[in-house]
């Protein structure tokens, strides 16, 4: 298995949401919302919502294109499998509340499958808790950021993909 392309960014879960897409897919889907509340992913197709645990302090985001998807490392604290059409070639890492957090140049457009697994999740989240206990007063929210600029976890998401087709054709009656 060969790496084919890779990228990193870093996200703020807004509402506890980041969003992948194709670069021309930008609609939301309740459908797929509900999915993500229930296994941490969900999508559409077209469309992946990945659910953190908290809203404030930045994930990584890493998108990795293989010949062939290795399997999920064996100490991940959780995976789904995924599948994601990219009309464009283009997918953007989304904030819900801040906008674009960055975007990929896929090798190709097309379908990609494989699964998206996570790390750190719970450790963040616990991290977050424990950071909003303290006294409330003027040096509150100095304190906050500083916490969450500082956190001593990555709370990371590594889609792996591979390539399996052309892009289904547009129908242009839908148009």
């Amino acid at each position: 298995m060969a790496l084919l392309a890779e990228y990193r960014c870093k996200a703020t879960p807004a509402r506890r949401v980041v969003e992948v897409y194709d670069a021309d897919a930008y609609l939301s889907d309740d459908e797929a919302m509900a999915a993500a509340c229930r296994h941490v992913v969900g999508g559409n197709g077209y469309h992946l919502y990945i659910l953190s645990l908290q809203p404030d302090i930045k994930v990584e985001v890493a998108i990795r294109v293989w010949d062939t998807p290795p399997a999920p490392p064996a100490d991940a604290e959780g995976q789904v499998p995924v599948r994601i059409e990219s009309e464009t070639g283009i997918l953007v890492v989304n904030q819900l509340a801040y906008g674009p957090a960055g975007e990929m140049t896929l090798p190709r457009p097309g379908i990609y499958e494989g699964h998206v697994w996570w790390e750190g999740r719970k450790a963040t989240a616990d991290y977050y808790e424990r950071s909003l206990g303290h006294p409330t007063d003027d040096t509150f929210e100095g304190h906050l950021t500083q916490a969450w600029n500082n956190c001593p976890f990555t709370e990371r998401y590594v889609l792996d993909l591979a390539y399996i087709g052309e892009p289904e054709p547009v129908d242009e009656d839908d148009l």
